[in-house]
C-alpha cells in the first residue's frame, strides 16, 4: 500500500484529501505545519508528499528544499494557491515533481499522483532491465542502477532531476532535444510554460560537468531547437 503524507493547514482540504486518497487505497498521514511535516518525513518512510505552500511558520518552498537536501528521490506534489508561473517554476526548481494550483478538482490531483507513481514504476522497470548499466562520455561516468555519477573519478553531487537530465543526454549522444522534450521526459509535464525550469537545470548541470560552463562542449545549445549532448555536427550550434 502506497503511503502518502499530506502537509496542509486547511482542515477542510486535508480532510478531503484523506477521504478521497484513502478510498483509493492509499494510506494517508496528515500534518498541518511545515515543521511538523518535515519532521514526519524524517521519522517515517513515505511514497509521496502532497505539500501546500502557504503554511504557517516554515512555508512549503522551504520544506521542499529541506526534503530535497536530504532525500532526492521522495516524490513531492506541490499544492498551492500561488498560481503565478514564477511560483510554479520556483517549486519545480526546488525539486517538486508536480505542481497543482488551488482551487483544484480531486480528479486533477489524483491524476497527478498516479502520473508520478507511473513514472516511478517505469524507472524501476528500466533499472531492473538494464542492471548495472554504465554510461561513459570522456571523463564522465554514470551508473543508472546506483544513480551515481563521477567526473575524472570524483563523485558529482547531482540532484535527482540533474541526474535524469544527464542520463537522457548520455543515452542519446548527438540527439537534439527540445525543451519540451526534456520537460516531458524528465518531469513528466507537457506544459510549455514550464520550459524555464529546463533552462535553469541545464545551467546548473553545466556548472558541474563542463570544464568551462560559459563555453560548454558537452551539453550544447542548438539554435531554435534546444540542447544536445556531444559534438556530432548534426545541427547548428549557438
Amino acid at each position: 500500500m502506497k503511503k502518502i503524507l499530506v502537509i496542509e493547514d486547511d482542515p477542510d482540504i486535508a480532510r478531503l484529501l484523506e477521504l478521497n486518497l484513502g478510498d483509493m487505497g492509499y494510506q494517508v498521514a496528515h500534518e498541518a505545519t511545515g515543521a511538523d511535516g518535515l519532521a514526519r518525513t524524517r521519522q517515517e518512510d513515505f511514497d509521496l508528499v502532497v505539500l501546500d505552500i502557504m503554511l504557517p511558520g516554515m512555508d512549503g518552498f522551504e520544506v521542499c528544499r529541506r526534503i530535497r537536501a536530504r532525500d532526492r528521490r521522495l516524490p513531492i506534489l506541490v499544492l498551492s494557491a500561488l498560481s503565478d508561473e514564477v511560483d510554479k517554476v520556483v517549486g519545480l526548481e526546488l525539486g517538486a515533481d508536480a505542481y497543482v494550483t488551488k482551487p483544484f478538482g480531486i480528479r486533477e490531483l489524483v491524476a497527478g499522483i498516479k502520473a508520478i507513481f507511473r513514472r516511478i514504476e517505469v524507472d524501476r522497470q528500466a533499472d531492473r532491465a538494464i542492471g548495472e548499466s554504465i554510461l561513459e562520455a570522456g571523463a564522465l561516468k554514470l551508473n543508472r542502477s546506483s544513480r551515481t555519477a563521477t567526473k575524472d573519478g570524483s563523485a558529482l553531487d547531482l540532484t535527482a532531476k540533474e541526474f535524469d537530465l544527464l542520463s537522457a543526454f548520455m543515452q542519446n549522444p548527438g540527439h537534439a532535444f527540445s525543451r519540451q522534450d526534456l520537460l516531458e521526459r524528465v518531469w513528466g509535464y507537457d506544459y510549455p510554460g514550464y520550459s524555464h525550469t529546463v533552462n535553469s537545470h541545464i545551467n546548473r548541470l553545466r556548472r558541474k560537468i563542463e570544464q568551462d560552463p560559459t563555453n560548454p562542449v558537452l551539453i550544447r545549445t542548438v539554435w531554435g531547437i534546444g540542447y544536445r549532448f556531444g559534438d556530432e555536427p548534426s545541427l547548428s550550434e549557438e
